[in-house]
């Protein structure tokens, strides 16, 4: 249902890893943007949905992940969802592991089974392991950098 894609690429070893996000990431930061921007409006999955061009469906299931992990909130009875915390507490970061796009330390991953017979094969997970650590780490501390205050301020830069 979520067709759009982060694309993340990092070099290696003068080699350039593409590796594809979960579009729910981006689809939890424009939910708290929305929240955020059209507070004074009741934004029920219908409305969110409209602006996200997807089905509400989705919202709920990407609101019921925010929710989980406090960052929203949904008025019983009425609908709509509401932040919980101040936008300039709320980081990417925060959004990125609360739509769990990935599992600590699983970004990348390596394939299964190599021939341990072979050089390459015997130590490829050991060395490449360690270097996509270090780039899964170096890419979760750009986005505990920004915040939600950030992006906000950007899209309202735009508009203007």
């Amino acid at each position: 249902m979520l067709t759009n894609e982060f694309v993340v690429t990092i070099m290696v070893t003068r080699k350039v890893l593409k590796m594809k996000i979960s579009s729910r990431f981006s689809v939890a930061t424009h939910i708290i943007a929305m929240l955020h921007v059209r507070k004074d409006v009741v934004s029920t999955s219908e409305v969110i949905a409209h602006s996200v061009n997807t089905n509400p469906v989705v919202i709920r299931r990407v609101i019921g992940m925010l929710k989980k992990a406090e960052l929203v909130n949904v008025n019983a009875g009425c609908g709509g969802a509401y932040l919980l915390k101040p936008i300039e507490d709320i980081t990417l970061l925060d959004i990125y592991k609360a739509v769990e796009v990935v599992k600590d330390g699983k970004l990348f991953q390596i394939h299964e089974q190599p021939d341990n017979h072979c050089i390459v094969g015997a130590c490829i997970e050991d060395v490449l392991g360690n270097i996509l650590c270090k780039a899964q780490t170096a890419m979760e501390d750009v986005l505990k950098s920004v915040t939600m205050a950030d992006i906000i301020t950007n899209i309202l830069e735009k508009i203007e």
